[in-house]
């Protein structure tokens, strides 16, 4: 099979007798290959030049951020200002570093299989080695961070959690403020939703508050006579927000409200509880009630 030189077709009989597609003719003998022929340096080249501009890349935005943050002389600084670059160019820079790596092999295994066709083997290893040592620190600096960039997620999450036990706990204020009381139990959803609420905060804090997980009480001063006077003696004792008919009672009146956690799922250990303005976890619930009960 032969190539034509006039319009590229592939051929299958002598370009003497002409090219089949368009019907050129060899009127001679080819031309000798010539004695000297100039290497290319084009493969080197690009190799050398994607894989240091990469590196320039990444170390010039490592200086900047270095510089901003106050152009501390510190390992940890520079480590820092490294950090942030690799999180900022890591959508630019990974893409870039895998098509200039992937490339730089195939560049330098031409150059290595073909020495008489191109030159630059040294210079397409530097740029390859360069390619690398870029991808690695990207690579590096953003893989250290990311155990601590989950802590800080997981931190950002929990906070939203403890928002909404304190909103609700500001919505009880409120509605005790306005009637003297706590809410009951089967109504706590609908009894706090008349609550001016101008940001939307408290509905939205309503939306993963189950009326079970809600328990209200009082300290009452009760002495069960008919005529509801508290005789010398009378026992104070703690009761449901409800007295007995037979009872005079005096509120104080408290609260526990527990919120599900991540999984959505009530009575479980990532539970949120809300205890008179405490918002604790309930590990934490735990640890509070042993220090109390150590407490003399």
């Amino acid at each position: 099979m032969i190539i034509c030189p006039a319009c590229g077709s592939s051929i299958e009989c002598q370009l003497s007798a002409g090219c089949t597609s368009c019907g050129a003719r060899a009127v001679g003998p080819p031309l000798a290959k010539p004695d000297h022929q100039l290497l290319s340096y084009g493969p080197a080249v690009i190799t050398a030049v994607s894989g240091l501009v990469m590196l320039a890349f990444f170390l010039s935005t490592t200086m900047v951020g270095w510089i901003v943050r106050g152009a501390s002389f510190k390992f940890g600084s520079i480590v820092n200002a490294g950090e942030v670059a690799a999180w900022q160019t890591k959508w630019i820079a990974l893409p870039i570093a895998i098509a200039a790596i992937w490339g730089g092999a195939r560049f330098t295994r031409n150059i290595k299989r073909a020495p008489e066709r191109f030159a630059g083997l040294r210079l397409a290893r530097t740029g390859f080695c360069a390619a690398i040592v870029a991808t690695l620190l990207v690579g590096t600096l953003i893989g250290v961070t990311v155990p601590e960039r989950l802590r800080r997620r997981q931190w950002g999450f929990d906070a939203a959690e403890q928002a909404r036990g304190y909103t609700l706990h500001r919505a009880l204020l409120e509605y005790r403020d306005l009637h003297g009381t706590l809410p009951p139990q089967d109504d706590i959803v609908k009894e706090l939703r008349t609550l001016p609420d101008a940001d939307g905060s408290i509905a939205e804090a309503l939306r993963v508050v189950d009326a079970n997980g809600y328990q209200a009480s009082s300290v009452l001063a009760a002495a069960a006579t008919k005529n509801k006077t508290l005789p010398r003696g009378g026992a104070i004792r703690n009761a449901s927000l409800t007295p007995t008919v037979d009872s005079l009672a005096v509120s104080f009146t408290n609260y526990e409200l527990r919120l599900p956690g991540a999984d959505k799922k009530l009575n479980t250990e990532d539970d949120l509880i809300v205890r008179d303005g405490l918002v604790m976890t309930v590990p934490g619930l735990r640890e509070y009630e042993a220090s109390l009960s150590k407490a003399p």
